[in-house]
């Protein structure tokens, strides 16, 4: 091992403006200070980081399912993508105890997030590795042999670097992808990864849903894992992260200016058509006067699920017709609050 490796890669005119308006951005929020979030936020953005990162290696639960899953409600899907869910939302809890140079910890956190879904968890790969994508293979990884010397070779160069923590986060993240330490699991821990660097940074980053950004950009973050591997270099994936970054953070410091407290009156008008019984979605809708499906779900239904001020009484079959939806003992407690 040797902490003279440096990974290629070139700061460019666009990374510095980047970082100049993750700072501005960060600024708006409290100059980065986890207190600007309020905590129903915080939950669902949790939520919608975990869904996001295992859709994009193709768990097909919704943010309901997730939400119910998380909840410790019953969940009609695949065994192995409730237990990815559970794994994932465990692997993210756990950030502030990681320390993202160690291997020991990074070889922890690969057993957690994979935990009943491969043979080998908390080891790096014994045997090669080529990604697809599409029939096509579009990356070979070194091979097994040479893991342990670059793996110790990154994360002294993470340890002892005096770049700027989102560069070296995004720059850990690609060539952790590159060189594929795992057998299974690799995209979905260098996300952590990249997290975990950056909360220690900033502690808004461990609340932050970049992942949400990731998988509605899905084909331009491969695009430029792809270009990166081209080059040789990290640089073009430096940029598509910081960019999505940032928008992560405009999308985060908007709805922060929305919630006024625990959540937005949308959901508390919602919560209160619910104080004495459950209802379906069709009478919740007609009771608040509204007619716009859409409208419904994203600004009153998600975000009060998300929030776990309220749970669907089939949870299993979450578009079942017979669907109707109960406060939980959070949203009482709120409703209580607003009362007193």
């Amino acid at each position: 091992m040797t902490d003279r490796y440096t990974p290629p890669y070139r700061i460019t005119p666009a990374i510095l403006h980047s970082i100049e308006e993750i700072g501005e951005a960060l600024g708006k929020l409290r100059a980065g200070s986890d207190s600007a979030v309020v905590p129903a936020l915080r939950r669902g953005n949790r939520i919608k980081t975990v869904q996001a990162s295992l859709a994009i290696e193709g768990n097909t639960l919704s943010i309901e399912q997730v939400t119910a899953v998380l909840f410790g409600k019953r969940v009609l899907a695949q065994p192995h993508e409730i237990q990815e869910v559970r794994n994932a939302f465990a692997a993210y809890e756990k950030l502030s105890d990681w320390t993202a140079h160690s291997r020991k910890d990074l070889l922890a956190a690969h057993g957690l997030l994979m935990a009943g879904l491969v043979d080998e968890t908390g080891r790096l790969r014994s045997g090669g590795v080529g990604i697809q994508r599409g029939g096509e293979v579009i990356h070979i990884a070194p091979p097994p042999g040479r893991v342990p010397a670059l793996m110790d070779d990154l994360l002294a160069w993470l340890e002892n670097t005096d770049e700027h923590p989102l560069v070296a986060s995004c720059v850990f993240h690609y060539e952790f992808e590159f060189i594929h330490p795992f057998e299974d699991g690799n995209g979905r821990l260098g996300r952590l990864w990249q997290t975990l660097i950056l909360s220690h940074w900033r502690p808004i980053f461990g609340l932050l849903p970049v992942e949400s950004i990731i998988r509605d950009r899905q084909q331009d973050y491969y695009a430029a894992l792809g270009q990166a591997d081209h080059t040789a270099d990290a640089t073009a994936f430096i940029e598509f992260m910081l960019a999505a970054i940032l928008r992560a953070i405009e999308e985060l410091a908007l709805a922060s200016d929305q919630e006024s407290d625990y959540q937005s009156d949308q959901v508390m008008r919602l919560i209160r058509a619910l104080r004495k019984s459950q209802r379906s979605a069709s009478d919740l809708m007609t009771e608040l006067g509204l007619s716009h499906r859409p409208t419904f779900r994203k600004n009153y239904l998600h975000p009060a699920l998300e929030a776990g001020l309220i749970e669907m009484t089939q949870p299993d079959t979450p578009r079942t017709r017979n669907q109707k939806y109960l406060l939980t003992a959070l949203g009482m407690q709120r409703l209580n609050r607003e009362d007193v």
